[in-house]
């Protein structure tokens, strides 16, 4: 399960000395403390997939903003942020194999308008779910749709 893998790389940061490592798993463990619905119940994969997708999401946005500000020591700090958020991840769609699952979902869906855009989403997102950018997939929606 990824919660034990994360709890096992806790305590190989922590032997290692490895404080910056620590720090980020530390935060993941503290934003799926978060997620939990009931303090008692544990996270599935998919729940702790989530919760890391969103914290890569907030770093992204943050590095956008610290470039904006020049601030080039936290646009550093938090790639590799970045980078150890994603070991955790499912390996990520190529945009091939993301066209191949848009083509399937139109196949099923066969859209008339931009309308259906709700409906097209709700039968990808389990699809790529985790493995893909949502925010690339609208786009490649939207560019089909016209």
């Amino acid at each position: 399960m990824l919660a034990e893998k994360i709890n096992n790389d806790l305590k190989e940061a922590m032997k290692n000395k490895d404080s910056f490592k620590l720090g980020v798993i530390r935060m993941i463990k503290g934003a799926m403390q978060l997620a939990k619905p009931n303090p008692r119940e544990e996270l599935t994969d998919d729940d702790v997939i989530q919760v890391i997708s969103k914290q890569i999401k907030m770093r992204k946005d943050a590095i956008e903003q610290f470039e904006a500000a020049g601030r080039e020591d936290l646009v550093l700090q938090n790639k590799k942020e970045i980078e150890i958020l994603s070991s955790y991840m499912p390996e990520e769609m190529s945009l091939e194999e993301l066209n191949k699952t848009i083509d399937k979902v139109f196949e099923e869906v066969k859209p008339t308008s931009s309308k259906d855009m709700g409906l097209i989403m709700k039968n990808i997102s389990p699809l790529v779910k985790g493995r893909a950018d949502m925010s690339l997939v609208n786009k490649l929606i939207k560019e089909r749709l016209g």
